[in-house]
């Protein structure tokens, strides 16, 4: 079975059969992304997301200082995007490059309503995934501004472990908002 349709299928209470999945998917551009090339720069507008069936991605800005903040990882059958340009049609603050090759499936938000519509199935679906990405976002900024450096990474670690294998250091350092030696000191705790 297709990555995406058995990630579809897991969320939703209405399955999509195999016949229906190839007219869903004909909905998607399959595209590679090849290492440190862009998904989405800073300036442009989102007009896709990427569903990711192989590699890694990290979307970050950067600050008046020319430093990077990474504020969100990507792996397989996860969404990659901006969703405020994509929903808002703004210029993107982000950056969205790929850490290792990627082959992604894309698909424009004409298309998502598309879907949605015809598509019971996807519409449940992507209901559960804002609720999950809400979800996630609370914690993650709660995490933020009450856990120390050891707790962030404690936490941060028990909930995604297979992003301690799939990314260097200093980009999971950036993504919690320490340093590369403070995380290098908290790895030894």
């Amino acid at each position: 079975m297709h990555p995406l349709h058995s990630y579809i299928n897991e969320y939703a209470s209405t399955l999509i059969s195999e016949e229906d999945f190839e007219f869903f998917l004909s909905h998607f551009i399959p595209k590679r992304i090849g290492k440190k090339r862009y998904l989405l720069e800073h300036g442009e507008v989102c007009k896709y997301f990427a569903f990711i069936l192989k590699g890694t991605m990290r979307k970050y800005y950067i600050d008046e200082k020319g430093a990077e903040h990474v504020v969100d990882l990507y792996i397989e059958n996860w969404w990659a995007g901006d969703r405020e340009s994509f929903s808002m049609f703004t210029p993107t603050i982000y950056n969205i490059d790929a850490c290792a090759d990627c082959d992604v499936l894309l698909v424009s938000r004409e298309n998502i309503l598309k879907l949605c519509k015809g598509f019971p199935a996807f519409n449940e679906f992507i209901l559960k995934l804002d609720e999950r990405n809400h979800i996630a976002t609370q914690k993650r900024i709660t995490s933020t501004i009450s856990l120390s450096a050891e707790k962030r990474y404690i936490d941060f670690a028990t909930r995604h472990p297979y992003f301690l294998e799939r990314f260097p250091q200093h980009i999971i350092a950036s993504y919690l908002g320490i340093t590369k030696d403070t995380l290098s000191r908290v790895r030894k705790k």
